[in-house]
């Protein structure tokens, strides 16, 4: 399965990603974790530390030359199968592996931004980062987590178009709502229907309901174990309120498959 995390920045949506990743090789299944947000806080978020972090393949001009402009030519379909097992870094399991489970494998891409949501993509770089990220949903069986640009405006077409679902990671704010219905409402018009909403730091209360927000809804506590940690460790796996998450994660994963 391929799933796309998207959301408002400071939402949370980085670390459902990582929750989610880590559950899945934790339950032995092998994962892509790709990093498609200029923050670039999801190997950080799954306890890589920042000097182990790939390079963006947006910022590899050696790569975009090679591919892009092979033999004096413009390819924006180009050859990028063997990148991303030569371009990922493994990440580490953050929690236990349950008896009799073989764990899956991570392994983290870093991309940058994908922009130019809709037609033709007139940046090299970037017909490189789409290449490489149809590669891994299109073409392999293993389960790929993607963790968009936060906002709407890199909802790339090229990021989307083959995910199986979307989690729309939202706080209990109207803004944060609006731009999440946005999200949804966009995706929607790229044939992305399979979504849900994820509401974080949730404290009770009636979700309005806003043209475009996911229906189906799962909701995140506030967790006191993270914000014990985050001034100090910028992981967030490995909390005490672990078994809680897996049990969320499980929750989200089995909305997207209704």
């Amino acid at each position: 399965m391929k799933i796309a995390f998207a959301g408002k920045g400071g939402v949370g949506k980085t670390s459902l990603a990582a929750w989610t990743a880590d559950w899945l090789a934790r339950s032995g299944r092998n994962v892509w974790m790709v990093d498609a947000d200029t923050a670039l806080s999801l190997g950080q978020a799954s306890g890589v530390s920042a000097d182990a972090l790939p390079e963006p393949l947006i910022r590899r001009a050696d790569l975009v030359r090679e591919r892009i402009h092979a033999d004096g030519f413009l390819k924006l379909n180009p050859e990028v199968g063997d990148l991303p097992e030569s371009l990922a870094v493994d990440v580490p399991l953050g929690g236990p592996v349950p008896d009799g489970v073989t764990a899956g494998r991570k392994r983290l891409l870093v991309m940058g931004a994908v922009t130019n949501a809709g037609g033709g993509c007139a940046c090299d770089a970037n017909a490189l980062l789409k290449a490489v990220l149809a590669n891994l949903i299109v073409d392999r069986d293993d389960w790929v987590i993607v963790d968009l640009e936060a906002g709407v405006e890199h909802l790339g077409r090229g990021t989307v178009a083959h995910v199986d679902g979307l989690i729309v990671v939202s706080e209990p704010s109207m803004r944060s709502l609006q731009t999440g219905a946005e999200v949804g409402r966009m995706a929607s018009d790229l044939g992305l229907h399979r979504q849900v909403l994820a509401l974080n730091r949730f404290r009770g209360g009636q979700v309005p309901e806003l043209a475009g927000l996911p229906t189906s809804c799962v909701t995140i506590p506030q967790l006191d174990g993270l914000l014990d940690r985050q001034m100090q460790n910028a992981s967030v796996l490995g909390l005490p309120e672990s078994e809680a998450i897996d049990a969320l994660v499980q929750d989200c994963l089995g909305k997207l498959a209704e």
